[in-house]
C-alpha cells in the first residue's frame, strides 16, 4: 500500500518559512520598538534577537492547522501586511 501525501503540505510550508519568517521579524520589531528603553540597549537587541525564532517556529508549527496552503498564505499574508502597517505607524508616530 502507497503512502499518501498531502496535497497542501509543500503550500503549507513555504507559507511557514518565508511569511513566517516575516511576521516574526515584524513582531520582534515592534517588541524593539514599544518595549522600554532605548533601541541601542544590548539587553533589549539580545531579547529582540532571541525572540525571532521562538516565534518563527511557533508559526511555522502552527501553519499546518489551516485546511488548504491558499488560506495559510492568504492569514499569513493578512497578519504580516497588519503587522508592517502598525510598525511604520508606530515608527512615524514615534
Amino acid at each position: 500500500m502507497a503512502r499518501v501525501l498531502k496535497p497542501h503540505w509543500l503550500s503549507k510550508t513555504l507559507a511557514g518559512l518565508l511569511l513566517g519568517f516575516w511576521l516574526a521579524l515584524g513582531l520582534a520589531s515592534l517588541v524593539a520598538l514599544m518595549g522600554p528603553g532605548e533601541l541601542t540597549d544590548p539587553y533589549k537587541a539580545q531579547f529582540v534577537m532571541w525572540l525571532m525564532a521562538p516565534v518563527w517556529l511557533l508559526v511555522l508549527s502552527l501553519v499546518y492547522l489551516f485546511p488548504t496552503g491558499l488560506r495559510a498564505w492568504f492569514w499569513l499574508g493578512l497578519a504580516c501586511l497588519l503587522v508592517t502597517l502598525v510598525f511604520w505607524c508606530l515608527k512615524g508616530a514615534l
